[in-house]
This record gives C-alpha cells, structure tokens and sequence, in this order.
C-alpha cells in the first residue's frame, strides 16, 4: 500500500492486523472526503485477493503491483471485486429502481450485489456467499456506505456478522454517523484524516496538473488536505469561480449587496453539474447539483475564514464572520431539505450582507 499518501495510522492499523494472520472480515474507513479511504479499500483488495500473498501471519504482506490480480483490480475485470455504489440501481432488475434518482443506495441494490434476497418478483442469490470466481476470496466494497438507507443497513446486518470465509465487506464513509449502531458494532474501524502539508505537496507533484503557482496555493488552501477535493477543483475549474465571486463577496463584505451574486452562484452550481454529468456514466444530476453546491459553499467558506483570520490578527470584532459562517451552514441544512437552490442562494447573500452592514456604518 506504498502509493497511500499521508495515512500512517490507518496503514498501519490494516498491516499491523493482517500480520496477526486474524484480519477483520468488516471494515469501516472512515474520514473526511477525498483523502484516501477508496484507494486505501482497492489497495487492500490486491492483497486479499492475490493467492501469492499469505494472510496468516507467516509469509510477505506485499503484492507485486505486476500480478496478474492487480492487473485485473485496475483494469476493472476482477470478478471477486464487488464495487457497490448508488449508480449501480440503474443496472437493476428492478424497474422501479432503474427509475429513481440516485440519491441513495436502495436495499435492492444491496440484495443484487451483496446479500440477497427478494428483488422485485424474483429471489436473488446472494454474492457475498457464493464461491469465488477465482477460488481464493471476495472483497465488497460499498462506496458512500453513509447513502445506505435504514432498512439496507438492517438487512446486511447477518451478513456482517458470519460472512463467508475470506470474504471480506469494506464500508467507505465521510459520515460515519450515518451508519447504524449496530452495524458499526459488527465492523472494525481505520480513521483517515486529512493530508498535511507535505504530503499533499508529494500529491501535487504526482497529479502534474497543468496549473499555475497562484491556482496551486488557492486549492491546497480550498481542499484543506483533500487530495480528492483538490483534483475536482483544479478539473472543474474552482479557481475560476473563485476570481469570479471574489470581487461579489468583497464588496458584500462591506455591505453592498451586488443583486447577481446570488444568480452567478445557482448558474456557476448548475454549470458544474452538467459537466459532471457528462464526464460520469450514470451519473445523478441531482448528485452533481448536491456536489456542485458542497464546492461553492466551501469557496465561501474560504473567504469567511479568512476574514476571520484577519480579524483576529488585527484584534478587530470577528462576532459578524463566525456569524457568516453560521449563515452558510445554514444555507447547507436549507439546501439538504430540499429547498430551492436559486432562492437559498440569494437568501445567502442578503443575510451576509446584513451581517456585513456594520462595516459600511
């Protein structure tokens, strides 16, 4: 696992276990967004699925990365590699599934891939019990495992707890407070946490991205350790809405309420969308939107930070950017109940302009 960037503890909670030669058949890796944990899971598959590799505490831990198992890991085609993800219900034999949103991920898409059971009219055998394809072992893993819905949560319970032998079922979550009780029981856990400085610099230098130093330093600071966050903004050009808005929101910092921010933030989210759309194969455009919008309002989160930095520097009242702070998390819980995008935008910016309206006094 030497291309995980930056996640000593987690690492070695995961080798420390496989050299005990009892790994945990249930994971949780948790973490925030975009610093490793998936990469991490795939990581771990090529040794849990390579028959070269000995897992009872007796031979190497290490895969070459030429094997014929990591070979097929990254072309896609292992067939004891089961990748779970929402976007999965639009292969279902579930009509009524095959026509929703993809907002979450539906107990059928679960008893299809994973654990079985009643899909539609029909009975389906379940994956994690059958044999593997190649006769050495399973590996699941349920990508945003958060978007599992209650009764998806319940119904994995069993398989959790007495799951077939190697097979093994990796949950990857930003939210692991989403996650039941009982199922975080039944799992052992690795935290992920944000890269450091130096590791996000041996990041960058191994994206290469085509950027400038100004844009460079603007997205370590936006991505706050997220090599994951920091590929979607140098991609989708976060910059960009960055020295668009950034003339808006200073002039709203001192109270004067420019009446297009709101309409230049919902069409810089709508933008972003459509073009997610476009690069993903089954993609939600409402996921896109829900992403889109995560991306604008850590953009002003940045600004307020600062501010409020520059505040404290300068022993200055900084009461009116934690307060601006509080406004944008607001504006994600609006946003969360589905309220409108364009109307809790312009909302936004009045609020922070009301809150800025000191300054212009």
């Amino acid at each position: 696992m030497q291309r995980i960037l930056g996640q000593q503890r987690a690492i070695e909670t995961l080798t420390g276990t496989l050299r005990s030669g009892r790994f945990p058949h249930a994971w949780i890796f948790f973490g925030p967004a975009g610093v490793g944990k998936f990469t991490t899971a795939v990581e771990l598959a090529k040794l849990l699925l390579d028959p070269d590799v000995s897992l009872d505490g007796q031979g190497p831990i290490t895969a070459r990365p030429d094997s014929e198992t990591a070979r097929r890991i990254c072309a896609g085609t292992h067939p004891d590699l089961h990748v779970i993800r929402k976007e999965l219900a639009v292969y279902s034999t579930d009509t009524t599934l095959r026509g929703r949103k993809l907002l979450n991920i539906p107990v059928n898409v679960l008893r299809e891939q994973m654990i079985g059971g009643v899909v539609g009219e029909k009975y389906r055998d379940a994956p994690a019990f059958m044999t593997p394809f190649l006769g050495h072992g399973k590996v699941f893993i349920i990508d945003e495992a958060e978007l599992l819905d209650w009764v998806s949560q319940n119904a994995m319970l069993k398989t959790l707890e007495e799951p077939p032998k190697h097979t093994y079922i990796l949950l990857i979550t930003n939210q692991r407070q989403r996650l039941l009780p009982t199922l975080r029981s039944r799992c052992q856990h690795a935290q992920f946490m944000p890269l450091d400085h130096e590791a996000m610099s041996a990041w960058f230098e191994r994206a290469q991205l085509e950027i400038g130093a100004d844009e460079r330093d603007w997205i370590e600071q936006f991505s706050m350790g997220s090599p994951g966050l920091a590929q979607v903004a140098a991609e989708y050009g976060l910059y960009r809405w960055h020295t668009r808005l950034a003339p808006m929101l200073d002039a709203l910092d001192h109270g004067a309420f420019d009446t297009d921010l709101g309409k230049t933030m919902a069409d810089l989210v709508e933008q972003f969308a459509v073009a997610w759309v476009k690069n993903h194969e089954n993609a939600s455009k409402d996921a896109a939107n829900k992403s889109g919008v995560g991306n604008l309002l850590s953009i002003l989160a940045v600004h307020a930070r600062r501010r409020l930095a520059a505040a404290l520097d300068q022993s200055q009242d900084a009461a009116r950017w934690t307060e601006v702070i509080d406004l944008l998390s607001n504006a994600e819980q609006q946003l969360a109940a589905n309220v409108n995008l364009k109307l809790v935008l312009e909302n936004l910016a009045v609020q922070w302009a009301h809150q800025a309206a000191p300054l212009r006094a």
